[in-house]
């Protein structure tokens, strides 16, 4: 999206992506959305992380980096993915919903970042701002821009997101990678009201 939300519209996205959690936790599935009464921003076509954090820890972050569908859809779907699919975690129980922090991240489309060599690539990226692809043939990784905060070295967060891809570390040294860079809009709970049911 290229305008930034209005708040409205960011509680909105909130509430259905944490109607989502709850179906997703009670193992049920989602119910139909009345499109007629979505704004046309959630209409379009757009791609999302969804993030779920318990007690500021990680608990589930899944997402894509096209737009294929409507972002109140993407961001549905992402939802229940980032509950019951990351590996990383067991699935997200009914008795935790309530204690799950959600965070989407709106994304633009993704760029390809030209450069010469690796020291140009560290000076070129921007921390805090770009969310970064890599791919090396089929292989491929992604962080998001919040990644940046825990990762503030351009160097270091390189060389994570290369072992991400299951590439050397120094991969990007070598100046075969393609990188793309992207910027994203996050909505989390803490920045907007609560529901009345949370």
């Amino acid at each position: 999206m290229s305008a930034p939300i209005q708040e409205e519209i960011k509680v909105q996205l909130l509430e259905i992506a944490r109607d989502a959690l709850r179906s997703a936790a009670e193992r049920e599935d989602l119910p139909p959305l009345d499109l007629s009464n979505l704004p046309m921003e959630l209409l379009h076509p757009g791609a999302s992380f969804v993030t779920l954090s318990k007690d500021n820890a990680l608990r589930g972050c899944i997402g894509g980096l096209k737009a294929r569908l409507p972002l109140v859809e993407d961001v549905r779907q992402h939802t229940v993915a980032a509950a019951l699919h990351d590996f990383r975690f067991p699935a997200i129980q009914a008795d935790e919903v309530d204690d799950i922090q959600i965070e989407i991240s709106i994304l633009t489309e993704p760029e390809p970042l030209e450069y010469e060599n690796p020291d140009e690539l560290l000076d070129i990226l921007r921390p805090k701002v770009d969310g970064v692809i890599i791919t090396d043939g089929k292989k491929r990784a992604t962080f998001l821009p919040q990644v940046w905060e825990r990762v503030p070295s351009p160097s270091v967060f390189l060389s994570m997101l290369c072992e991400k891809a299951n590439l050397p570390a120094d991969a990007w040294r070598e100046g075969n990678l393609q990188v793309f860079i992207y910027q994203v809009e996050t909505i989390h709970e803490s920045q907007t009201p609560k529901e009345q049911s949370s």
